[in-house]
């Protein structure tokens, strides 16, 4: 198959094109920059010039593939909302292109957006719909509509903690703040759990999503469904040599920045469906054992 993939030279995007092309797909990768066509080459995909906001290149990207997969985001936090516009309007266009055509469209979500729709502590499962006004849920709602136009569309939630190599994902901002404030922190108890996903087996679960995932399914890109927030700053001090302290709700935000209100949600994900639409397994280390390796500590 050859597959369009936006976000194609990201931390997860790269592990993607290695899968898709070692199991025998072409990959064309969207690339904004010299640097990112360069890596794309390299990788042994082709490049197709073009960025997020540039829907005409999108299009043009999407008409020469018979898949896409849609991994990019623009993660400028100081205009997030503005972000999640540009991916509404990614979506709807690519979307446009495929229509009436059966091919696979695969789109991608987060775990932590399902905390604006679910009780605190409830564990969230592949059935549980996002309404619109919730940050990426016009966007996740607008690619499983796709499946009512003749499209096999899906979407990918993705843990907040996709790790491996040297990035862990949210983790990864966890570290920084307790290099910066020297002490290594969770909130209240540290009970609450956030999933995890080490990235190559999220790019193996993007490859299965392409292949075959049931059209309209949301699938969640979770291996561990839920690790305790106080086990993680316990690694985190002892790889640091900090202290591990517990603070409140209400110093959380001022503590840990915009990831304040993430630190303190019980984001608990369930992956049973996806393992059996996509028939897909996480094979690949868990995040402590994954954290224990030292290497994301050596920056």
């Amino acid at each position: 198959m050859r597959v369009f993939v936006t976000g194609a030279t990201g931390f997860i995007g790269s592990a993607v094109v290695h899968e898709l092309l070692t199991a025998g797909h072409q990959v064309i990768g969207l690339a904004r920059s010299d640097k990112s066509a360069a890596a794309l080459k390299a990788a042994g995909a082709s490049v197709h010039r073009g960025s997020l906001d540039d829907l005409d290149s999108l299009q043009e990207g999407v008409r020469a593939a018979d898949g896409v997969i849609h991994l990019a985001f623009g993660h400028d936090f100081s205009d997030y909302a503005g972000a999640v516009e540009t991916d509404l309007r990614a979506v709807e266009a690519m979307g446009a292109v495929l229509e009436g055509t059966g091919k696979p469209f695969v789109g991608t979500s987060g775990t932590m957006m399902l905390s604006f729709v679910l009780p605190q502590g409830q564990a969230g499962t592949e059935d549980d719909v996002l309404v619109d006004s919730v940050p990426r849920g016009a966007a996740e709602n607008a690619a499983i509509a796709l499946a009512e136009r003749g499209v096999r569309s899906s979407v990918i939630r993705l843990a907040p903690s996709v790790h491996g190599d040297t990035m862990a994902g949210f983790v990864s901002l966890l570290i920084a703040v307790a290099r910066e404030k020297g002490v290594s922190a969770y909130v209240g108890e540290g009970s609450n759990r956030w999933p995890a996903i080490h990235r190559l087996d999220a790019a193996r679960l993007f490859r299965l999503a392409l292949e075959s995932a049931p059209a309209g399914s949301r699938l969640h890109g979770v291996g561990e469904e839920g690790v305790k927030l106080l086990d993680i700053a316990n690694v985190i001090g002892r790889h640091l040599n900090l202290p591990v302290v517990s603070i409140s709700r209400e110093e959380a935000d001022t503590h840990f920045g915009f990831v304040g209100a993430a630190a303190s949600i019980d984001n608990t994900t369930l992956n049973e469906l996806t393992r059996k639409r996509v028939g897909w397994e996480p094979v690949h280390l868990g995040l402590i054992a994954d954290l224990e390796q030292g290497q994301y500590f050596n920056n």
